[in-house]
């Protein structure tokens, strides 16, 4: 591998598109239970609507599609987030290669990314829309580097293609194309970018994207804001801290711990020049620096304003995918030579995201060994195959939540399955199989949401008791069992 990058640079996309080859292969290896965000996209991959609640569509698009013509199944899941992530990492090279001078730094500035926490840790562990957001930035950077080397109508209506995905893959992304007019305003062979009337073509094709799910966000904007307002306040004000202080302080730690990884390995292997990098300008330095600064800049207006006490690492992806590129361009300038450390470069990134992918899939494999059982090892499937040996196949599904929905949707990919306050309002066919999960050993009575729902739509439950089934979480193991409670309704109840 050191002497194919030494000789060939591009070798690298090869290598990150094995990497990501590799992370769907041992996904499929691992359990078929679904994490959080991969059992809310199987339940959603239902319908195509314009808004789902709190995030926007454009995953769920996606996921819809793919289910469509390939069917729900754990492979549809890992194959669409790895795709966009290899399309993030594709990009993101492509747009470096727009200004870089030297050969290897489009490389370098690539496997940047796999430095990322979000990308080689909370991606491959359970992430959705950030995945497609990302996707978007890149292509962004791609459209709008490429305006500003080489404008052309392609270039500008790439620009407002990204622009469009971005909104309406998360809607934090608005910050990225606001940042990057005010990164160019000082520059004055490029501010001239933002008044080429081909800009209304950027423009244009960006709201053509975003308009029917805009429509909607008017119409919704509680829903769609509510929760994520609450978890940015998690913990409340303190008496002693004013709030603005403690948002700042959750703030810069988060950040820290963002870009800590990716400062670490461009530092260790370039650490001989650290001094003459930090010096190192260019056009495209102070773009991309000024660009993070504007990022961050604006981030904190929006923490403040809203009085927000808690952020997330994974928040701030959309902003720190940033960092290595402009670290990339940072050495790029000061004419280091960037091809005979990109050997070690991606030996270090590759020890780094292939250790992360170990420890993700052993915890699903090792916990278990050790008489501990995640999430991930929720034994569905045999849940599934008790209920088609003594029911066969249900029309309809309902459940308690969308954990339980999306898993069951894997398992039954011709039933639709429904859950109190999802998307579905048609009548409840029948056979109708009503399942929840018993936690300890109480909790046997249908849940009041469950209940209310039946009873709206005229299913009655008179005389009807509910069955129970202890599902080993190992066969090899009795004592350790997940709990499920059931009501079967024939199609003549």
């Amino acid at each position: 591998m050191r002497n194919m990058l030494a000789r060939r640079s591009d070798a690298a996309f090869y290598l990150v598109g094995g990497y990501f080859l590799l992370c769907v292969i041992v996904r499929l290896l691992r359990p078929d239970a679904l994490e959080i965000d991969e059992s809310t996209q199987a339940f959603l991959s239902q319908y195509f609507l314009v808004g789902y609640g709190s995030q926007p569509p454009f995953y769920g698009w996606l996921q819809h599609g793919l289910a469509e013509f390939f069917g729900i199944s754990v492979a549809t899941l890992s194959i669409l987030k790895n795709s966009l992530l290899f399309l993030c990492c594709l990009f993101y090279g492509l747009a470096a290669r727009q200004v870089a001078s030297n050969r290897a730094t489009p490389a370098t500035a690539m496997l940047g990314v796999l430095t990322l926490p979000p990308v080689f840790f909370l991606a491959q562990k359970d992430l959705s829309h950030t995945v497609a957001a990302l996707f978007a930035v890149s292509l962004f950077l791609f459209g709008f580097l490429r305006t500003l080397k080489a404008p052309s109508f392609g270039s500008y209506l790439i620009t407002g293609i990204a622009v469009g995905i971005g909104v309406i893959s998360k809607y934090n992304f608005v910050v990225v194309p606001i940042a990057a007019v005010l990164a160019i305003l000082p520059e004055a062979a490029l501010r001239k970018r933002i008044f080429d009337w081909r800009i209304l073509l950027a423009v244009l094709a960006a709201v053509i994207i975003a308009a029917p799910h805009a429509y909607w966000l008017l119409h919704n904007l509680g829903n769609a804001s509510n929760n994520t307002l609450a978890e940015m306040k998690e913990g409340g004000p303190s008496r002693h801290i004013p709030t603005f202080l403690l948002g700042t302080l959750s703030l810069t730690s988060a950040t820290i711990q963002a870009i800590a990884p990716t400062v670490a390995v461009f530092a260790l292997i370039f650490y001989r020049d650290i001094k003459t990098i930090a010096r190192a300008q260019s056009e495209w330095t102070r773009v991309l620096g000024r660009m993070l600064i504007a990022c961050f800049t604006l981030v904190l207006l929006v923490v403040i304003g809203v009085g927000a006490t808690h952020i997330r690492e994974k928040w701030l992806s959309l902003l720190i995918v940033l960092l290595p590129l402009y670290l990339a361009m940072k050495v790029d300038a000061s004419g280091n030579a960037v091809e005979l450390k990109l050997p070690r470069f991606a030996a270090v990134v590759a020890a780094l995201v292939l250790i992360a992918l170990a420890v993700l899939s052993g915890r699903a494999i090792v916990g278990p060994m050790l008489g501990y059982y995640s999430r991930v090892n929720t034994p569905y499937h045999a849940f599934a195959d008790a209920i088609l040996a003594e029911h066969g196949e249900p029309a309809r599904i309902l459940t308690t939540d969308g954990n339980t929905a999306g898993n069951l949707r894997t398992q039954f990919p011709n039933v639709l399955v429904e859950a109190p306050g999802g998307l579905a309002t048609s009548e409840l066919s029948q056979p109708l199989l009503v399942v929840w999960r018993v936690e300890g050993e109480y909790g046997e009575e249908l849940p009041d949401r469950v209940a209310t729902f039946l009873k709206k739509r005229d299913i009655a439950l008179d005389g009807i008791t509910p069955q129970y089934l202890a599902i080993p979480y190992s066969p090899d193991n009795a004592e350790k069992h997940v709990r499920f409670a059931y009501f079967w309704i024939a199609a003549n109840q």
